[in-house]
């Protein structure tokens, strides 16, 4: 299949080439798709083998993707020919015949179904109220599984009669459901409820709809027409308000179009006997905007007006009947509000961006939302009574077996592209479907819907199977977690188990089965949703486990196919293989912690469970008798004890503390002689070493010439030397906060000896790296005797377990109470305990300095709590070392320059404590009580009124309540419960004296209380300060929603196109490189289906590289689509969504569209203010953008303000000697040139020129630049002055020589906006094109070689923008 992006419109969800122009489709109105058959797995209908290639070109790039995935030459031969069959099948194009419409084309691909075009053909305009026909060519009637190319027949130009079908009871709900899709298209009632996977976004509000031609400055005559660029008063600098209402700006396209009052299922369903007989599946009720109220047969024929009313049943057709096809028909013909209604909701509808309308994969919940009108709804009434809650999820037949569906996924084929693709597709599209349920099945359980299994016990021992899933609570159940820490130890323990699957089903091993596992916070209780493995319910466990522990290593087992399976993952995950002793003393081997359950299920597959122990115990946290942590951790005040024993180290800690081990290793081969490495050795183990972490762009360096270095140093306007200069792109999430563990993070710790530089310095380190690099690889044969022994006391060194090639494992029984180790491996068990101190140590005297480190050369850059969280954990930080950070930040002589990471620190401790208290708070509220007391508990959180009293439900509630409430007890609701109503204040120690102290906004601390703990509250102004009444009211919490946790499953193939697209971008090869993304935009695509955060990520670095080469149109359209898909699938106010917001503008002013780019600016400070205030490094660059474009249209005062403030920040982030500080002044500068103040001009091009030449010398061209421009000023300031003196000497008849006065070009601008948001073109020197070249010509043989890895792996996600152009 041919794919140009330009071809395929990539907001079709669908991989076909729909013909968009007509139908922009995004086609998911319908449910009816999620059909579990894996023959298509996806609810949009993606086909099923497309592998959309870019031509012939990339069957290079997807063998090399191959073999390395396949890690065989001949796995990669052998799909590249199965690739190029899938490529080279084209697209063609078919004309549909529809009854009452004109005759259209429509584009497809071979490996289409026939399902595809009827889900296309449901969504156009003039053919979306069709639900039941069948496409026929030459009058057979294609099946609707059929892939296109099997159709015999079915070719270019031929002809698809779309043919009305009798209806069935299922077709007509079908129908029913689809109509009222349509009703409600523009309404964002599902988003504000959170339902469906709809969301909210706003980017058309601020676009005025589409990107086209809007926004663009009309020319009147010779002027341009003003635009009117004042900011509203709470977005300027300086501004202290926050309000909350924009948050959510008001959207003309909302405004309700009425089309019906009333469309409800009749009370006299289900039809009688007699009428069934004469074809009556069920009757409508339905009162039109004319208050004409009808009753509605649904029938096999079609639909049509009945006698009956609301008190009388006569199902005999009205005279006339008006029976249609279709309902929309029907009622055209009934009510002409509806007729002209519903014409013009379907014009919008089609008009809407794709992306607008697309479901997102998972539930996006806002935290905010308008008071809604409740309308009456019948399939949203049949949903909430049958489906969801009761009785269909429970009738044999109807119910989904997650288990098989999650197992067979796993099992499909993956031995090339195209097989890897369906698979990767069918396990997200089972994956987010499971989620959906499970969490709906969570909700059912809290609010006391579902039937526990063990109704007898205990509420908090109960537990539950809904819809083929199994759900417990998060408490400590038979004293399970006694020594473990109790129920803080059983709350912990689901998300370490979480954390256990999400690692083995990342290794994806062949033949070994984790469960679908979902974990869901919801009103205070934790409830774990797992699939059931087939036979568990029928057997007791002691049976059922035939490998590990089920009480905690008294009594163990093994199991040589576990073992063996095991081991397949004991390299990846860093697990030890160890032995234990079992109660009659006797060793028993295992490959995994002792909790981990091995159970054979009834389908014969090898499951694993309970993986809460899969990464070894944090020693941090971990006090034992008689052990001694490391000194650098006691200083730390280590160990230190925590409210349960199960703390664990992260796998990116694993991961990196590995890397930093190699990294040493491959130091002490360099400290030859032989003997004295060993004798080191001790000293090497403990991460103590001086260790510079490496500056996450290594790889710059590779592609600007020397000549060119300190240029684009300067140019990018950051003080550290030429490494650091991808500081503008903001905070880094890896491929939008999705941690891969790729190479070594940017908070990695290198050896002493840093990366390449070193590589040149020290003779011989190339060939002790070869060496190294062969121990790290292979099992050490290739290795001569001579070094055999350097080898072996390197990885002695290190602590590796093997002698002859690095491999440091953990083992995760260690400090397990309960497990015993036998006596003959009691040295083995001393150095591991050792491995572990030093792992421990390594976090605190390694990665929390790196991370600080990065913070203040602002390579990372968190935003808000969501953002620091990710910082914290890409570096194997857990939370649990907040303090411990904010600690070390307080104690850093640069503290000034974290002051915004220090606050949002401590805004996330004091919200974190907060979502702690307010768990066990929840768990004491009844259902009714709700709302009153999650008011009463923000109150005494937030508002500074002094006495909050909780309002109670009214008595006679109360009092009646009393007599029933022993029937059905909502798990843990206790009695009639008001304990929670005599919190107060003091008891939450209100935020107000912190919040004087550390400079915090309350606004935000609501903003972060509420994404955590699922509070939704009503959008309006509130007074936090107002010491006369509480700022909440129960009217004002609308909801309260789950938080879900649960594993994202990855598109592998669409991954490493990716990143080697990167790379080649970051080698200079914008053209191949932006080939590569868009193959990985077309991959993630067929996985993921049309919205996905990775897809996000693609997209906006696709715009960047057309926007570097010239192509501003495309570059607009999809940093479009990255912005809404930001704001659909990561939330409105996300700092992902801010950046991309700041992108778009840029784009926009590029295109010409000043206005549009102004307000999108606008938008990202409003949003950046609620989310972390002004002070923060982001909002200099933020405001500098805002100032330019001011400049550019003349608005210089408002420019001053934007700029100064920017100009404040950055001195105070950045020091005052920084590049980014002589540009802020440079900026400053032109403004007041424009504005004739000649002499603030001077000043601050001074400072400027000042930094200029102290930083990179007199003979920079900066330097020179700042230094002509100096003299200009100087020309101009006393050119003004003679012509003041000339008018204060002459008066009126003073000839006066007119002055220069410029206003600033739109070139001028945009080449200053480019320089501070880091997209720099060099202008590169012949020169220098060879000298690049050969460096390129380098990198490549090194890659055929296979040596890259080690020089990409610097900054495998992000891109950096110096890209040399020619």
């Amino acid at each position: 299949m041919v794919s140009k992006t330009g071809d395929i419109p990539a907001t079709v969800p669908t991989c076909n080439p729909v013909d968009v122009a007509n139908d922009q489709n995004g086609n998911q109105d319908t449910k009816e798709s999620t059909k579990t058959t894996l023959k298509d797995p996806c609810a949009c209908e993606h086909s099923t083998g497309t592998a959309v290639m870019n031509g012939d070109r990339t069957h290079e790039h997807t063998g090399e993707v191959e073999s390395k995935q396949d890690g065989d030459a001949e796995a990669g031969e052998e799909s590249n020919e199965q690739e190029v069959i899938v490529i080279q099948d084209t697209g063609f194009t078919v004309k549909i015949l529809a009854p009452g419409t004109e005759p259209f084309d429509l584009q497809v691909s071979p490996q289409e179904m026939v399902q595809e075009i009827h889900q296309v053909l449901m969504d156009r305009e003039d053919t979306c109220h069709r639900t039941c026909f069948s496409l026929q060519l030459d009058g057979n009637v294609l099946d609707n599984f059929a892939e296109l190319k099997s159709i015999e027949g079915l070719q270019e130009a031929s002809q698809l009669k779309v043919v009305e079908e009798p209806y069935t009871v299922r077709e007509a709900r079908i129908h029913v459901r689809h109509i009222r899709d349509l009703l409600k298209s523009l309404d964002p009632s599902d988003a504000y409820n959170g339902v469906d996977c709809n969301s909210l976004s706003f980017l058309s509000v601020f676009t005025d709809g589409d990107l086209g031609d809007s926004g663009k400055r009309k020319k009147k005559g010779n002027e341009l027409e003003q635009i009117d660029c004042t900011p509203p008063e709470h977005i300027l600098p300086g501004s202290k308000d926050r309000p909350l209402v924009p948050l959510q700006p008001p959207n003309k396209e909302w405004k309700p179009m009425q089309c019906l009052k009333v469309l409800t299922m009749s009370g006299w369903n289900p039809p009688p006997g007699n009428r069934k007989m004469h074809g009556d599946l069920m009757y409508l009720y339905m009162v039109t905007v004319e208050e004409r109220h009808v009753s509605i047969t649904a029938s096999t024929r079609g639909f049509y007006l009945n006698q009956s009313t609301t008190y009388t049943f006569n199902p005999k057709p009205a005279n006339p009947s008006f029976l249609s096809h279709s309902l929309v028909e029907l009622l055209s013909q009934i009510s002409p509000t509806f007729k002209k209604n519903f014409t013009t909701l379907q014009k919008k509808r089609v008009q809407k961006h794709p992306f607008e309308r697309i479901a997102t994969p998972f539930q996006v919940y806002s935290w905010t939302a308008p008071q809604v009108d409740h309308a009456m709804d019948c399939v949203r009434a049949e949903d909430a009574y049958t489906s969801r809650l009761g009785y269909e999820e429970h009738i044999p037949g109807q119910t989904r077996d997650w288990n098989e569906e999650l197992q067979t996924t796993r099992e499909l084929a993956r031995k090339n592209l195209p097989e890897r693709l369906l698979r990767e597709r069918a396990i997200f599209k089972v994956h987010s479907d499971f989620a959906a349920a499970a969490t709906r099945g969570a909700m059912a359980v809290i609010d006391g819907n579902v039937m526990a299994i063990n109704p007898g016990e205990e509420t908090r021992m109960q537990m539950f199977i809904w819809n083929n899933i199994f759900f417990s609570l998060g408490f400590d159940v038979r004293d399970h977690y006694r020594e473990l820490g109790g129920d803080a130890a059983a709350h912990a323990a689901p998300t370490n188990d979480l954390n256990g699957v999400r690692a083995y089903g990342a290794v994806d091993v062949e033949g070994l089965y984790t469960l679908g596992t979902v974990v869901v916070d919801y009103r205070g209780y934790r409830v774990t949703a797992q699939s059931i493995i087939p036979g568990i319910l029928e057997r007791e466990q002691e049976q059922s486990v035939i490998y590990g522990s089920i009480d905690f290593g008294k009594t163990v087992v093994s199991h040589s196919k576990y073992l063996e399976l095991l081991d397949k993952t004991s390299r990846p995950l860093k697990v030890q293989r160890h032995d234990v002793l079992n109660e009659k003393d006797e060793a028993v081997e295992l490959c995994s912690s002792v909790e981990c359950k091995g159970i054979i299920g009834n389908d014969g597959r090898h499951y694993i469970l309970d993986l809460l122990r899969t990464f070894p115990p944090d020693l941090n946290f971990l006090p034992v008798e008689g052990e001694e942590l490391p000194p650098e951790a006691k200083k730390q005040g280590f160990p230190r004890l925590h409210r349960h024993r199960l703390a664990c180290l992260r796998q990116e800690l694993i991961e990196a503390f590995v890397e930093h081990s190699k990294a040493a290793a491959t130091a002490n081969l360099l400290a030859l002689p032989t003997t004295d490495t060993a004798e080191n050795s001790s000293e090497t183990t403990a991460p103590t070493t001086t260790l510079t972490p490496t500056s996450d762009s290594d790889t710059t360096k590779e592609q600007v010439s020397p000549t060119d270095a300190p240029m684009v140093e300067q140019i990018n306007g950051v003080d550290a030397p030429p490494t650091t200069t991808t500081t503008e792109e903001s905070p880094k999430p890896l491929i939008n906060g999705v941690h891969e563990p790729v190479g070594p993070q940017n908070g990695q710790c290198e050896s002493p000896l840093g990366g390449k530089e070193a590589e040149e310095t020290i003779p011989g380190l190339a060939q002790a790296k070869e060496l190294a690099e062969s121990l790290v690889a292979e099992d050490g044969s290739g290795i001569d005797p001579k070094s055999r022994e350097v080898v072996l006391n390197a990885c002695k060194a290190v602590g590796s377990i093997s002698n002859t090639s690095f491999d440091i494992r953990f083992n995760p029984d260690l400090f397990s109470p309960g497990v015993r180790f036998p006596d003959e491996s009691a040295d083995d068990i001393q150095k591991q305990k050792q491995l572990l101190k030093d792992a421990a140590a390594f976090l605190v005297s390694c990665q929390i300095p790196s991370l600080v480190k990065d913070c203040l050369d602002h390579s990372a850059l968190p935003m808000d709590g969501a953002t620091l969280t990710e910082a914290l954990h890409q570096r194997g930080i857990n939370v649990r070392y907040l303090g411990t950070v904010m600690e070390f930040v307080d104690k850093t002589p640069a503290k000034a320059q974290l002051e915004h990471f220090y606050r949002i620190g401590i805004s996330e401790l004091i919200t974190r404590c907060a979502k702690h208290f307010f768990k066990t708070y929840l768990q004491g509220v009844e259902l009714s009580a709700l709302s009153a007391a999650v008011s009463h508990f923000l109150n005494c959180f937030l508002s500074s009124f002094p006495d909050a009293v909780a309002h109670l439900p009214p008595d006679e509630l109360v009092s009646r309540r009393k007599n029933r409430k022993r029937r059905n007890r909502v798990p843990g609701s206790g009695d009639t419960n008001t304990a929670w109503a005599s919190l107060t204040p003091s008891e939450l120690e209100g935020v107000d004296q912190v919040v004087e102290k550390y400079r915090l906004q309350k606004i935000t601390l609501l903003r972060e209380i509420a994404i955590k703990t699922g509070i939704q509250i009503l959008i309006k102004e509130y007074n936090f300060d107002s010491r006369h009444k509480p700022a909440f009211t129960e009217e004002d919490i609308l909801n309260i929603f789950p938080i879900v946790k649960h594993v994202n499953p990855k598109a592998s193939d669409a991954f490493h196109f990716f990143q080697s697209g990167q790379a080649k971008v970051q080698q200079g090869f914008l053209k191949e490189g932006c080939e590569l993304i868009n193959e990985a935009l077309n991959l993630f695509n067929n996985v993921y289906g049309a919205m996905h955060v990775e897809i996000c990520a693609c997209l906006r670095l696709l715009a960047r590289l057309n926007y570097i080469m010239g192509d501003h149109p495309e570059a607009l359209s999809n940093q479009q689509k990255a912005v809404l898909m930001s704001e659909r699938a990561l939330g409105i106010e996300h700092p992902n969504t801010i950046q991309e917001y700041m992108h778009l503008a840029l784009y926009c002013f590029a295109n010409g569209q000043l206005s549009t780019a102004l307000k999108l600016l606008y938008r990202a400070r409003y949003l950046m203010l609620v989310v972390c205030g002004e002070d923060h490094p982001e909002m200099a660059l933020l405001d500098s953008n805002i100032g330019l474009v001011l400049h550019g249209v003349m608005e210089y005062d408002l420019s001053l303000r934007f700029l100064e403030n920017a100009l404040t920040i950055n001195t105070k982030y950045h020091g005052s000697r920084s590049l980014k500080v002589a540009l802020s002044n440079h900026l400053v500068a032109r403004v007041y040139e424009s504005k004739a103040e000649f002499r603030s001009a001077l000043q601050h091009e001074k400072e400027g020129y000042t930094i200029y030449k102290n930083q990179v010398g007199e003979a920079h061209e900066k330097t020179k630049e700042s230094s002509e421009y100096l003299k200009y000023l100087t020309q101009q300031a006393v050119a003004l002055q003679r012509t003041m003196n000339e008018i204060y000497k002459n008066g009126s008849n003073a000839s006066i020589t007119p002055l220069k006065f410029t206003a600033p070009s739109m070139a001028s601008v945009l080449e200053q906006l480019n320089i501070i948001n880091g997209i720099i073109f060099i202008p590169l020197s012949q020169k220098d094109l060879e000298t690049l070249k050969a460096e390129v010509q380098r990198r490549q043989q090194l890659q055929e070689s296979g040596k890259l890895e080690e020089l990409t792996a610097d900054s495998p996600l992000e891109l950096d923008d110096k890209i040399p152009i020619d």
